[in-house]
């Protein structure tokens, strides 16, 4: 294991977060907040630690699946201590393991929060908050593959650890210009975003801080009542739309720039993906039209933004959707297990996933009934090979026996099953508010200190796809 190179490159990663910082300094300068002097403490600590470990000296500069691993794992946990430091030091969350859950949850892109009145920090507060979702939606060490050369050929290493999803591909050959063709969409995507919510009357501050979460899929507001309080259907509508596509996978977008059409329209995952939010959409639609808005536009708006949030593991809301039905709620239970598209900003289990199993299972009724049949999994005419299939079976079961783990555990609290189970479901697959206990109008002030901690190892276990963290954790990875 080559220790000096993770550390050196650990280092780099934190004067890009102590960079991050700058902005929401700024912020805090302009509007003459109590916040300023805690960035600025902030940026110092993040940017000497960081450039201290930038200038270590390294002979072997090679990064290994190994190295790339622990730096992805290591990375993560290490800009949520440092990120968490703005909310500690200003006074904002005096607890530093609600700080540290905060910032777990924002650069994870989860937005679930411990924080019971949003309206009253700062502003600088309120955007750094938010600007984690959408450092952390495309990821954090795809920025430093982006723009450090020393990573060099090893960076792919990096990027498939950190990329959500079973399968990585680079969109061109180098992953270093991979990493800038990302961005580039992702920032322009951003930017569009930004313009149409101003043009619905939002402020610029209320435009960027609700780009970042929609973009990010991390559903941090600026209002108590999240996206509900604007009260504007044109708001609703806009960010339904952009949190589908942040829902997809960013690399179909580089395929539209290239003229590529039907290649994207052939797309076996984006076609599921888009099926699913239809029939959820539908179904959820017509049941609240029935049971509680009488009113069909009224309640196709609600259910678009609701199930676009749940899917993509966003978090927003226009409405207490606790509120709502048992029919509609389990429906966007299940959504929460789906999550978006390999590629995309979103959480969860993957569609690619939930589709590939879906196959597999078809596969196998079709062996029973014809046990000489030679039956391959394909995507898009291309077949699946048997150790991807085992990959995604291997973290399906994973993933549900987690889930399965930690509602015993949190259950020990006394908040019942509902509230035990969609708290856990709800921080590992990075969606955010639940039902009961922690639904969209709790938070999760509620839980002991214990439990904080617990999820935000769910919510870095569920961004970084299972094996990353779970690999750090055992001995073997550290032996030569």
């Amino acid at each position: 294991m080559n220790y000096k190179i993770i550390l050196k490159i650990l280092g780099y990663v934190l004067i890009i977060i102590a960079f991050s910082m700058i902005a929401p300094l700024i912020i805090s300068m302009v509007t003459h907040q109590d916040d300023m002097k805690a960035f600025a403490i902030s940026i110092v600590l993040t940017a000497l630690i960081g450039f201290i470990l930038s200038r270590l000296k390294i002979i072997k500069r090679k990064i290994n699946t190994k190295e790339g691993v622990a730096i992805v794992a290591l990375g993560w946990i290490v800009v949520s201590l440092f990120g968490a430091l703005p909310f500690y030091i200003s006074g904002s969350i005096p607890s530093y393991v609600d700080a540290f859950f905060e910032t777990v949850s924002g650069f994870t892109t989860t937005g679930a929060t411990i924080i019971d009145d949003i309206e009253v920090l700062p502003m600088g507060i309120l955007f750094w908050r938010s600007f984690t979702h959408w450092i952390g939606g495309m990821g954090i060490l795809v920025v430093a593959v982006a723009i450090l050369p020393m990573i060099g050929s090893g960076g792919f290493q990096i990027f498939k650890a950190e990329s959500p999803g079973p399968i990585t591909d680079k969109i061109v050959p180098k992953i270093k210009d991979t990493a800038k063709i990302l961005y580039t969409t992702y920032i322009i995507i951003s930017l569009l975003e930004f313009v149409l919510l101003m043009l619905g009357g939002m402020t610029p501050f209320e435009s960027a801080v609700h780009t970042f979460g929609t973009l990010g899929t991390g559903g941090f507001s600026t209002r108590n009542a999240s996206v509900g309080g604007f009260n504007s259907s044109y708001i609703f509508i806009v960010i339904s739309i952009f949190m589908i596509m942040s829902g997809a996978n960013f690399s179909l977008y580089y395929l539209l720039f290239k003229g590529k059409w039907k290649e994207v329209l052939r797309n076996s995952e984006l076609k599921f993906y888009l099926g699913i939010i239809f029939v959820a959409v539908a179904l959820i639609t017509v049941n609240m039209n029935i049971n509680l808005y009488h009113n069909w536009f009224d309640s196709f708006k609600h259910s678009l933004f609701q199930v676009s949030s749940i899917i993509t593991t966003t978090g927003y809301s226009t409405f207490d959707f606790d509120q709502w039905t048992t029919f509609s709620k389990s429906i966007l239970f299940l959504l929460m297990f789906i999550g978006g598209c390999a590629g995309s900003t979103g959480g969860s289990i993957k569609v690619v996933r939930i589709l590939a199993l879906l196959k597999l299972v078809k596969k196998e009724l079709v062996m029973v009934l014809h046990p000489r049949a030679v039956v391959v999994v394909k995507f898009d005419d291309k077949p699946v090979s048997e150790g991807s299939l085992l990959n995604i079976s291997g973290f399906f079961m994973l993933y549900i026996l987690i889930f399965a783990i930690g509602t015993v555990i949190i259950s020990y609290e006394g908040i019942g099953l509902e509230g035990a189970a969609s708290a856990v479901a709800a921080t590992l697959g990075n969606v955010g508010p639940g039902f009961g206990f922690v639904g969209p109008t709790h938070t999760y002030s509620g839980f002991s200190d214990f439990s904080k901690i617990l999820l935000s190892f769910f919510m870095l276990l569920g961004r970084l796809e299972l094996f990353t963290v779970i690999a750090l954790l055992t001995p073997s990875f550290w032996r030569e």
